[in-house]
Order: C-alpha cells, then structure tokens, then sequence
C-alpha cells in the first residue's frame, strides 16, 4: 500500500465568505499587499489546485482573507495499492506454471585460449 497526496484548495470559499465573487476583484487585494499579478493569474490560482505557490502569494491570500495556511490547503492523503506485474508468459494466471518453469543452461560458444 502506497500513499498519494493531494490536497483540497478552499480560495474560492473563503473569497465567496468575504463577498469576493469575482477573481479579478483579487488583484488590487494582492496589489496593495506588494504581489503583483494578472488577472489570468488570479483566475487560475482560484479556479484551480495550485501545484506550486509562492510564498508570497500565500501569505498575502492569507492577510486578504485573514485566514491561516491551514484554511487555505487542506491534505488529502489517498491509499492506493501497488499493481502487480505479470511475467512473460502470464504465470500468474496459473499458479502452476511457476512450477514449470526450469532454468536454461547456458553455453559458452567460440572461447578461445592463447
């Protein structure tokens, strides 16, 4: 069993618990805290699960909405399970075949001595 992580990105609640219903309306927010970004910018950090962020960025989010890092990114671990690889010949649909299975000699052709 491994485990993946990932994590949930409450941005747009938190902006909607302040009455920020548009992305853009983040921009002079950050602008006036020194961060300095486009309006696309803003649209995708909102709309999307960074999968790097500045850390910057997120404080000055974090001073807008007067929140902590914590309320911003929530992880999300994910249990998955290894798959198994067959071999060659598929002996893992017949348990038997293992057991078939014989090793093969090998031969040493053209050695010569000087």
């Amino acid at each position: 069993m491994t485990k993946k992580l990932s994590a949930n990105w409450h941005l747009r609640k938190l902006l909607a618990l302040r009455g920020i219903f548009n992305t853009t309306d983040l921009v002079p927010l950050l602008a006036e805290r020194g961060i300095n970004i486009s309006r696309t910018h803003a649209f995708r950090l909102v709309t999307t699960v960074p999968s790097h962020i500045s850390l910057d960025i997120l404080a000055a989010l974090c001073d807008v909405l007067e929140c902590t890092p914590s309320d911003l990114v929530e992880p999300v671990v994910q249990k998955t399970q290894l798959k198994k690889v067959a071999a060659q010949n598929d002996v893992g649909k017949d348990p038997d075949a293992a057991r078939k299975l014989k090793p093969i000699r090998a031969r040493i052709i053209g050695a010569t001595e000087d």
